[in-house]
């Protein structure tokens, strides 16, 4: 007789929440996202670095969050590696031209930018569905900023945007109810 058995099968149920980021509707069908599962050794890297990240930065949720990182299961990440723009010349990205935007210069701080909005639209859903799929499996999760921040600011992931979301499988959610940061 095993034990808690359903704590064997997170790297499993963490592929398949990759798998609703990864089928989530794309802009003009193009796909410019990126996931990335952590073990635990990379786990505990993330959590160091957000720790790192939270000194430098003056941003003490960082540390909070560090430890819901360091708790959780499994970390999935879901990032943007943009390849370009959907040349919609929309000016949501701030420029009318899509080619002013490529012609911009390029900044680099936790994240890079800037890219197309539909790109970050693409994102965002991406992301929504795979915390969605996590409820669907009722697997606790949170979206965190502070990991995918730390992961794209250290060069942990290839990634010029990315979001984590930490995976538990607990009697009790242990992304809520968390201290606070004040």
């Amino acid at each position: 007789m095993k034990m808690n058995p359903e704590l064997e099968i997170i790297e499993s149920l963490a592929k398949t929440i990759l798998v609703a980021a990864r089928t989530a509707p794309k802009g003009k069908g193009i796909d410019d996202i990126v996931t990335f599962l952590l073990d635990g050794d990379e786990k505990a890297e993330l959590a160091d670095k957000m720790e790192e990240l939270a000194e430098i930065k003056g941003m003490k949720f960082l540390i909070r969050d560090a430890g819901n990182v360091r708790d959780s299961d499994a970390i999935v990440l879901i990032g943007l590696k943009s390849s370009g723009v959907c040349g919609l010349n929309c000016g949501a990205c701030g420029f009318e031209k899509c080619k002013e935007m490529l012609d911009a210069k390029q900044v680099s701080v936790e994240f890079t930018g800037p890219h197309c909005m539909i790109k970050y639209v693409d994102l965002g859903i991406a992301v929504g569905c795979a915390a969605a799929k996590a409820k669907d499996l009722c697997v606790d999760n949170r979206v965190l900023y502070s990991a995918g921040a730390a992961a794209c600011y250290f060069d942990m992931i290839d990634a010029d945007v990315a979001m984590a979301l930490p995976l538990s499988v607990n009697g009790k959610n242990i992304f809520f109810d968390r201290p606070s940061t004040r």
